[in-house]
């Protein structure tokens, strides 16, 4: 999509260091972090959210969470504990509609945040 944020870092468009990539998702520090470690993993292709995901999109999907786990080494929490999650629709507080992964550690989180 040309006017999607998360499109345009992928594509280079609006500068972004990553934290990592692979072939299928890239990886940078959420710019409005609710906790010390809070990175996106953001999959090289356009799909809205979760409820748009099909079959098609499994070594996506995994790839995605593999990176996700390399955030935390990267970031020094595997070890001491880290969250991944994805919000799906404005219910769920999605404000991006590119489907991502947050990436959230660096102290302890609460079961319901």
């Amino acid at each position: 999509m040309d006017d999607c944020i998360f499109c345009k870092i992928v594509r280079g468009e609006i500068p972004t260091t990553f934290v990592a990539e692979n072939q299928h998702a890239v990886a940078f520090d959420d710019i409005a972090p609710v906790t010390p470690v809070h990175t996106l993993v953001v999959p090289r292709l356009h799909i809205a959210s979760m409820s748009e995901a099909t079959a098609d999109d499994e070594q996506m999907l995994a790839a995605c969470l593999l990176l996700a786990r390399d955030v935390a080494v990267i970031k020094e929490i595997r070890e001491t504990g880290w969250r991944v999650g994805t919000n799906t629709g404005p219910d769920a507080g999605q404000s991006v509609f590119h489907l991502h992964f947050h990436v959230m550690g660096g102290t302890r989180l609460s079961l319901g945040g």
